[in-house]
């Protein structure tokens, strides 16, 4: 049986994703919460399933590490990461690391915790690294001198900067992973109805069915077995934005990342 870990898995896409992985294609599911109140909770609600709880604040370095450690000692082969868990700030927040919040959660956090767990996916026969970014990482844009945007904040800025930040990571983790049987690819679910996007949009959408269908598509199809470095969406190759597929611009972010995290670079 696969084990897959799902981060924002308490409720949304995320919750939905652990659903139907468990329950249609049979994969022991990590339902990450940023709490074990909140992951406790969600894994009572989801029914029947093999679904087991874990929890750590991703906007929290600190946080990160022991979730990993708890992971790790628990699950020592992991067949899929997949890298769902966001946030839309409408207000600049730094968080205890001094990172701006939105960054935080949807880069950094995840960044750390697919360094920590790479030990356990290549363990797998087959490792997937996933990650959720967005058709607003076209408009995203990042100035490495101030990833904590001190001089210019817009929720939707700090947002789409983190959804390029996703494509820049899994491309750049992609080619790190070459020669291994891990992949790396990210993918936009669409525009579904959660409740980020009524915070950050004020507009609703598609069902959380169509919004997971993508992610379980990029984590369990047997054709994308060797496909790395690409990007995903309604369940087929799309291309990324010209700054997504940036050799230049992935390799400095991801030095960046590794600084900022302490992530010793692959």
């Amino acid at each position: 049986m696969p084990t897959h870990l799902v981060t924002g898995a308490s409720d949304g896409i995320g919750k939905q994703t652990a659903l139907v992985l468990a329950q249609k294609h049979g994969a022991t599911v990590l339902v990450h919460g940023r709490n074990e109140a909140r992951a406790t909770e969600a894994v009572k609600s989801l029914g029947a399933g093999d679904f087991v709880p874990v929890w750590g604040d991703l906007g929290s370095l600190k946080d990160v590490s022991a979730m990993a450690d708890r992971v790790l000692a628990k699950h020592p082969v992991i067949d899929v990461l997949l890298n769902n868990a966001g946030v839309f700030m409408k207000e600049r927040e730094l968080t205890a690391d001094g990172f701006e919040k939105t960054m935080a959660v949807n880069h950094f956090g995840h960044f750390l915790l697919t360094h920590r767990l790479l030990p356990a996916l290549k363990a797998a026969k087959q490792g997937r690294i996933v990650h959720v970014s967005s058709m607003a990482h076209q408009r995203g844009e990042l100035d490495l001198d101030d990833l904590t945007f001190e001089r210019d904040f817009s929720g939707y800025g700090a947002y789409s900067a983190s959804k390029l930040a996703n494509v820049l990571f899994s491309n750049a983790l992609a080619r790190r992973l070459k020669g291994t049987a891990v992949t790396s690819n990210a993918l936009h679910p669409g525009v579904i109805k959660t409740k980020l996007l009524a915070t950050g949009f004020g507009m609703g959408g598609a069902s959380l069915a169509s919004g997971a269908a993508t992610s379980v598509y990029c984590a369990t199809e047997p054709k994308l077995a060797e496909v790395t470095g690409e990007y995903f969406s309604d369940a087929r190759k799309s291309e990324a934005s010209a700054d997504a597929r940036n050799l230049k611009q992935q390799e400095a972010f991801y030095t960046s990342s590794c600084k900022a995290t302490g992530v010793t670079p692959l």
